[in-house]
């Protein structure tokens, strides 16, 4: 019985382990765009400021999307 958990855990393991591994990648992957995001929102809020513009919230030019009228 017991060659029979052990060849249960050894055929597992791989699937497990890539998993992880995946799992972990797709991770840091998420939390540099994430953070790569919020630099860029930083530098252009800093250059809008030097140039005299209103932050990118408050630019008439770009028209937050609204739900359709009926």
């Amino acid at each position: 019985m017991d060659e029979y958990w052990v060849a249960v855990i050894w055929s597992l393991l791989p699937t497990v382990v890539v998993s992880a591994i995946f799992f972990f990648v797709l991770r840091s992957v998420i939390r540099a765009d994430r953070n790569e995001r919020r630099n860029y929102a930083r530098i252009e809020a800093q250059e809008r400021a030097k140039m005299g513009m209103p932050p990118r919230d408050a630019d008439p030019a770009v028209e937050p999307s609204s739900p359709a009228s009926p």
